[in-house]
């Protein structure tokens, strides 16, 4: 499927998503949002991909934020909707099966920050810019940046940025915790790749349960949260690939690949 402010590419198992609207520094309106969630459905029917790569079109910007010339106008209801959109969407890249990097190769802003921290890592070049600027703007963060940035963070630096709108270069959002990991500009998309490769080399049934637990872990106490995880351990004793992985490992001869089953 073509569409026209998101690209989709293929590199053997990975998927790499590109918001690709680098005159307007890959701002997301409504349509862009649109294509996204299609992306992103298309992605999880496709049993070939085992990992996806966000990132945004051009060195500028990752993604510079929602697009506020169509904000503007917007009263109660459509503002409620648009935040609504973003988020229906931002929760499917947070909770796809498949494992989601961020390359975030210059402005996270706003809605941009908030994309970014929907998916499950985020490596940040050198010239990246992290921020919640949308009080400058007379609203708030409307795409889940009040709730991911407290989680990732902590509540004190998170409610730092959120009421100052302050901007961070990368190697403040490694050190509060908001990036994985910085690199120089030139070699980010090879980082990233490689990581991506990596992951998408184990088993592609327990990558996926791994996250879910760790993503379900997350929103309930201690006590719930372990039964989850004795589940998902349990689902994988159900695989093709936990018993030709271990049966391996006893028998001290490398595994050929796994089966995704």
């Amino acid at each position: 499927m073509e569409y026209e402010n998101v690209l989709l590419q293929k590199e053997g198992k990975i998927a790499i998503v590109t918001i690709n609207r680098p005159k307007a520094l890959n701002a997301l309106n409504s349509d862009t949002l649109k294509e996204l969630d299609k992306v992103i459905d298309e992605i999880s029917n496709d049993n070939e991909v085992l990992a996806v790569i966000l990132t945004g079109a051009g060195e500028k910007a990752f993604v510079a934020g929602a697009d506020i010339s169509q904000m503007k106008d917007m009263n109660v209801l459509e503002g409620r909707a648009f935040a609504m959109l973003g988020n229906k969407i931002f929760r499917k890249v947070e909770t796809l099966e498949k494992p989601v990097i961020a390359a975030v190769n210059g402005f996270a802003l706003g809605g941009g920050c908030e994309l970014s921290m929907a998916c499950d890592i985020r490596i940040a070049s050198e010239k990246a810019k992290f921020g919640q600027p949308e009080v400058t703007l007379g609203i708030t963060p409307g795409f889940g940046g009040t709730q991911r940035l407290p989680r990732l963070v902590g509540m004190g630096m998170a409610k730092e940025l959120v009421y100052s709108a302050r901007t961070i270069n990368a190697q403040e959002a490694l050190r509060v915790g908001l990036v994985n990991r910085v690199v120089a500009p030139e070699v980010l998309m090879d980082e990233v790749k490689k990581l991506a490769n990596e992951i998408a080399s184990k088993a592609p049934v327990a990558v996926k349960l791994s996250k879910q637990a760790i993503n379900r872990g997350m929103q309930v106490d201690m006590d719930t949260a372990v039964i989850i995880e004795a589940e998902v351990f349990g689902e994988c004793f159900s695989t093709e690939d936990q018993t030709d992985a271990m049966t391996a490992f006893v028998e001290k001869r490398k595994l050929e690949g796994f089966k995704n089953r």
